[in-house]
């Protein structure tokens, strides 16, 4: 096993591996045990009890976090020529069509989401091995096929996000960064994990929420208390 560096030690020894701790508390001390020199995002992991396997176990969603996420989401506009000054105005990073699909053809990905229209959905279906894999092909349930391109790109520059449980039976989500209060973290986490107990599937027997963790780039895992939540 690597050797801890002096500050990882000084973030583990700020955490008590035996303590659950609450949104509130956890959202603190995540602050408190990341020591990098960059603004490090805030990340968690909820553990469900479903079966990914099973389509009517799938647990899949959108949220808008009330505070963002921290970053600068980069958004592609795949539309015809008349929606492109729409997508321009809600301040859509790229906006075009045929041009794009081109350079996705040849493995451009620089991009966070891509929104189009429903009448485009066709000629991305055959750049699915490659928009598919980065989780970048857009879906109606998602709210990035749609007609209403403006509000599309205006939610996702919001701090809009989707998620989706692993074959694991894991949602992961970044819901900040350590430069926001701890208010906002927590309100932010608390907001996604509404969201998904407002999810669960009606097939899902037993406990669905397990476990949650908080953590933030290459800080320790903070657990956290699932009855508090």
């Amino acid at each position: 096993m690597a050797k801890l560096t002096k500050k990882q030690k000084e973030a583990h020894a700020k955490l008590d591996r035996s303590k659950f701790y609450d949104l509130a508390a956890a959202s603190s001390l995540v602050k408190d045990i990341t020591n990098v020199k960059f603004d490090a995002s805030v990340d968690i992991a909820i553990r469900l009890g479903v079966d990914p396997r099973k389509a009517n176990q799938m647990v899949r969603g959108v949220v808008t976090l009330p505070h963002g996420t921290g970053k600068d989401v980069k958004v592609l506009a795949l539309v015809t020529p008349d929606k492109e000054a729409e997508a321009k105005e809600a301040g859509a990073d790229y906006v075009g069509l045929d041009e794009y699909l081109q350079k996705i053809k040849g493995g451009w990905t620089d991009v966070d989401v891509i929104i189009t229209m429903p009448s485009v959905m066709g000629k991305l279906g055959p750049l699915g091995r490659i928009l598919g894999p980065r989780g970048l092909m857009p879906n109606p349930k998602t709210g990035t096929v749609t007609m209403d391109i403006a509000k599309a790109v205006a939610d996702v520059k919001a701090g809009k996000i989707d998620f989706k449980v692993d074959k694991t039976g894991i949602v992961h989500a970044a819901i900040g960064k350590v430069s926001f209060d701890a208010k906002k973290i927590e309100e932010n986490a608390n907001e996604l994990i509404q969201t998904i107990i407002k999810l669960k599937p009606t097939t899902a027997k037993g406990t669905y929420v397990k476990s949650v963790f908080m953590s933030s780039t290459m800080s320790p895992s903070i657990a956290v208390d699932v009855k508090a939540v």
